[in-house]
């Protein structure tokens, strides 16, 4: 076998690639064994007995479609984890943006007056006290009590409703049991 090292050295120079992408036609091999300088190598390129091979394709699409499964929650179990549980979701990162979605919401109804500044206070100290899992069990919580605070004036309108009744039952009552008194005519 002829060694053709300095053909391909030429060859990878010229056509300005490594040595490894350099395909000489092994059919030809005798005339490639003789051209010994530049020229002669350019002539076989220019004839393709020397040819540069395509670049070697790394696809991605194993990999995409790897990212696909993933977002998909597929990969994700206690064999692909690396870190704690703290060091991939830190709590207090959590907590942060838990917090910051209550008291927007917070401020959002104190300015539509849907809460007082009051209950604002209220709602935001058991805000901070861990209180509201999210921000729909605060919702709920403000429903909640605004209805019952709603029935509990109902409840007192109708006793005070009745109260007066009573009241005025009695002194109605009491007029008509009166002595009358009378009227002397002089």
């Amino acid at each position: 076998m002829v060694s053709l090292t300095l053909q391909k050295r030429l060859a990878a120079s010229i056509l300005k690639c490594g040595k490894g992408r350099i395909w000489i036609d092994p059919n030809e091999i005798a005339d490639v064994s003789m051209a010994n300088s530049r020229d002669n190598v350019r002539r076989l390129i220019n004839t393709g007995l020397i040819v540069r091979k395509p670049v070697v394709v790394h696809s991605r699409s194993r990999a995409r479609e790897h990212e696909a499964a993933k977002r998909l929650g597929r990969h994700r179990g206690h064999g692909n984890r690396l870190g704690t549980r703290e060091a991939r979701m830190p709590s207090k990162t959590l907590w942060v943006r838990r917090i910051r979605v209550l008291r927007r919401l917070l401020k959002k109804y104190r300015e539509a007056k849907k809460i007082d500044r009051h209950a604002y206070r209220e709602l935001y100290l058991k805000a901070k006290g861990n209180v509201f899992k999210n921000k729909r069990t605060l919702i709920e919580y403000i429903v909640r009590t605004k209805t019952e605070k709603l029935r509990e004036k109902q409840i007192n309108d109708q006793a005070q409703a009745r109260r007066n009744k009573n009241r005025t039952i009695k002194e109605r009552r009491a007029a008509k049991n009166a002595p009358k008194e009378t009227v002397v005519n002089v």
